[in-house]
This record gives C-alpha cells, sequence and structure tokens, in this order.
C-alpha cells in the first residue's frame, strides 16, 4: 500500500517589521529559489508571488513533512540567500511566524489566482488588512499585537 495525499496549503509570510525589502526586480530569482528549496521537500509548488513586504505560497505538503518545519526552513534558506546573493540589500529578514491555512481541491484554483494577482490586489488592500480578513475567514483566533 502506498501512501496518497491531498494537503493544499496557503502559507503567508511577511518581511522583518513588514519593511519593503523585497527587491521587486529580483522577485523572480527568490521564488525560483524557495522552488528549489521546496522540491528538495518532495512538496509540489502551485503557486509563489507576493509584493515588497511579504509573500504567498500555494503548495501541498507531503506526508513526512512537518508543516512548522516546512515553513522555517523555506525561511531560513531563502534568507541567507537573500543576504548573500547581494540582489535585496535591505532585507533584514522574515517576521517570527506566518499564517498556514489549508484549502479543498474546489478551491485550489481560486487560490492560485488569488496569488497570482498579488501585486494587482495590493494596489486595494494593504498586507495587514488582508492577513487579518485571512485569519477571520479561517476562524483562527489572534492577538492584533501580533499583526504589527
Amino acid at each position: 500500500m502506498s501512501t496518497y495525499r491531498q494537503i493544499f496549503y496557503q502559507i503567508v509570510f511577511g518581511t522583518k517589521h513588514r519593511k519593503p525589502t523585497l527587491a521587486r526586480a529580483h522577485d523572480e530569482e527568490l521564488y525560483k529559489y524557495i522552488s528549489g528549496i521546496i522540491k528538495k521537500k518532495n512538496c509540489k509548488l502551485y503557486r509563489i508571488n507576493g509584493i515588497e513586504d511579504h509573500i504567498h505560497i500555494m503548495s501541498d505538503l507531503h506526508p513526512s513533512v512537518c508543516l512548522s518545519d516546512y515553513v522555517k526552513d523555506i525561511k531560513v534558506a531563502s534568507s541567507l540567500w537573500m543576504k548573500e546573493c547581494g540582489k535585496f540589500p535591505d532585507f533584514e529578514g522574515w517576521q517570527d511566524g506566518y499564517g498556514a491555512f489549508t484549502y479543498s481541491i474546489r478551491e485550489k484554483d481560486m487560490i492560485i489566482n488569488y496569488i497570482k494577482k498579488q501585486k494587482e490586489h495590493h494596489k486595494v488592500e494593504k498586507f495587514y488588512d488582508e492577513y487579518k480578513r485571512l485569519l477571520i475567514e479561517n476562524d483562527i483566533e489572534f492577538d492584533e499585537k501580533y499583526l504589527l
């Protein structure tokens, strides 16, 4: 018998202090680097995108991978790479926490399209408001002081 899964996550995390330090000129390189990390974890990336102060990742999660370790590995490795490559000179690091939201197969394409349109979306809604809305929509209790 083999192991089968269908675990879709939208993972969201911001830069330290929500500073706009993700240079748009190099975001595709960053996304490729993160894609490589995800592939090494035997997970499948469906979409990654963001703006200067945060990113969204839509991926599945392999059954052998713990969510907190997965996000930690993505954040640690990408942070080191960004500091070493010199293309993100103002980047200080990622925020301490993250948001992880699960979705069904029926919602998958909708979330992929939502992530694809992040740059347009954030002309209308700020990251703080988006993050708070995602928490509320997913019925997650939170303390607002940790959203700043």
